[in-house]
């Protein structure tokens, strides 16, 4: 980690002086299985606490030996699941999910060996998973280090603070400013979310 925070302070220094006013690199990462995507269905536009609240009874209800498993989320079905909390929009992407899994459509051994791209595509098959879904999936779950979630709303604002910048970045200008972080934009990411002090939940 010395060899990317090292590159990341001479290779840009706003993000040198990022770095030096966070401190030290301490992300959390999760198993690159199925809960954790099931997990990042149901953090999706909602606060952490709120979101943690409804995972919580989620777990209770369908998790077997500590783990939420695809067919106790089909057991329990679209009608069991909304009075945990989920809306029938975010009941029907777990469903889906938990049926792709169990049909092998979705293969999480496998992911690991993929490429980032193979992934997106991979996990993008499921219903409510997104582009954004599977760059958090990237960092947070399968530890890629060069990953840059251009739709996220916080690393757009961080920029926009960090840079001096009038408006929200558009893609190709996030490309270009996150060119020199290469290849551990994973880390410079982790680094923009704490300059706001709110870590991206997966």
């Amino acid at each position: 980690m010395r060899k990317a925070i090292d590159h990341l302070k001479s290779a840009d220094p706003v993000m040198k002086s990022i770095i030096e006013a966070v401190g030290p690199y301490k992300i959390s990462y999760r198993e690159p299985q199925f809960e954790t995507l099931v997990r990042s269905i149901v953090y999706q536009q909602l606060s952490g606490k709120a979101a943690g609240t409804i995972y919580g009874r989620l777990e209770a209800a369908a998790a077997r030996g500590g783990i939420v498993r695809p067919a106790a989320i089909l057991k329990l079905g679209e009608e069991g699941l909304r009075p945990l909390g989920l809306s029938s929009q975010k009941a029907r992407y777990v469903t889906d999910l938990a049926e792709k899994t169990l049909a092998r459509k979705v293969q999480f051994a496998g992911l690991a060996e993929m490429e980032d791209d193979a992934v997106i595509e991979h996990l993008t098959q499921v219903k409510g998973v997104g582009v954004w879904t599977v760059h958090m999936f990237l960092m947070f779950a399968l530890r890629r280090s060069d990953v840059l979630p251009i739709g996220d709303l916080g690393i757009r604002n961080a920029l926009v603070k960090a840079y001096g910048l009038d408006a929200a970045p558009p893609a190709a200008q996030m490309e270009q400013l996150a060119a020199p972080w290469r290849p551990y934009r994973t880390i410079a990411c982790w680094y923009l979310w704490r300059s706001l002090d709110g870590v991206a939940e997966l």
